[in-house]
């Protein structure tokens, strides 16, 4: 079996159904946890892989500035247009572009840079990790705070073919029907989902197919990258409200600080 080129791949296709998936799945569990650092990072706030938005309306509004970079332009434009509703075009960018070369003037500072919502799992290699870290650490002011979550179930997902995830109703009189199968690939440390999302509407069924992959991560192996590129980790956490970090937590959180 071959494997992703590219950890960025398939989310053009997600875009249409990524803010329905979630709001099923992740909900706003984290969003009080990134405003909150946001507020507290007085400064301007960088969003790596921001997709369509989620975390970075309520956080644009809690930030000095925020700028938000995403390799999909499906993703960006729907981000651009919950700002414009959200009347926070006059304090938040969007940049289209790689975090592996992030795209700024040499002179340009942030306070704080996001990694949230397992985001340095979709970079595929241990190149691909670094080059962005090197990029954040090369972006941020110093004493600046770089907060990265990992998602840490990920080679524990059983594999499954074609099983009916989610279904339910979407804007505009539609239904949609999320159709999944999960392939793990111990080799490279990955899990692939496979997914169909199928949109009925007024009778008619459309079929939209989406591949994401995503890379197994350790907190030794992620604070070891991240002090590499610079930074001293200030916490590791188990969780959202700032839990005590476990194995077997839901979510890892690591914060960071430019030295």
């Amino acid at each position: 079996m071959s494997t992703p080129v590219e950890g960025w791949h398939g989310w053009d296709a997600y875009a249409r159904f990524y803010d329905w998936e979630n709001a099923q799945t992740v909900g706003r569990r984290d969003v009080r946890f990134w405003a909150d650092l946001a507020a507290r990072a007085d400064g301007t706030v960088l969003e790596l892989g921001c997709g369509t938005g989620r975390l970075s309306v309520p956080v644009a509004r809690k930030a000095r500035r925020f700028v938000g970079i995403d390799r999909s332009a499906a993703m960006l434009r729907r981000l651009r247009a919950r700002l414009r509703r959200a009347r926070l075009t006059g304090r938040a960018a969007t940049v289209r572009g790689d975090v592996r070369a992030l795209p700024f003037r040499p002179d340009w500072r942030c306070r704080l840079v996001m990694a949230p919502y397992g985001m340095l799992q979709s970079l595929l290699s241990d190149e691909d990790l670094a080059a962005t870290l090197d990029a954040v650490a090369g972006v941020l002011a110093p004493g600046g705070t770089l907060g990265v979550d990992l998602a840490p179930g990920l080679p524990r997902w059983g594999e499954y073919a074609r099983r009916v995830s989610l279904r339910g109703p979407m804007s505009g009189g539609r239904r949609v029907t999320l159709i999944e199968s999960v392939r793990q690939v111990p080799r490279h440390g990955l899990t692939i989902f496979n997914q169909e999302f199928v949109e009925t509407r007024a009778g008619r069924r459309t079929s939209y197919p989406v591949s994401i992959a995503f890379r197994t991560l350790t907190v030794p192996q992620v604070v070891e990258r991240v002090e590499r590129a610079g930074f001293a980790v200030d916490a590791v956490l188990g969780g959202y409200r700032e839990e005590a970090w476990s194995p077997d937590a839901e979510i890892w959180v690591i914060i960071a600080r430019r030295s």
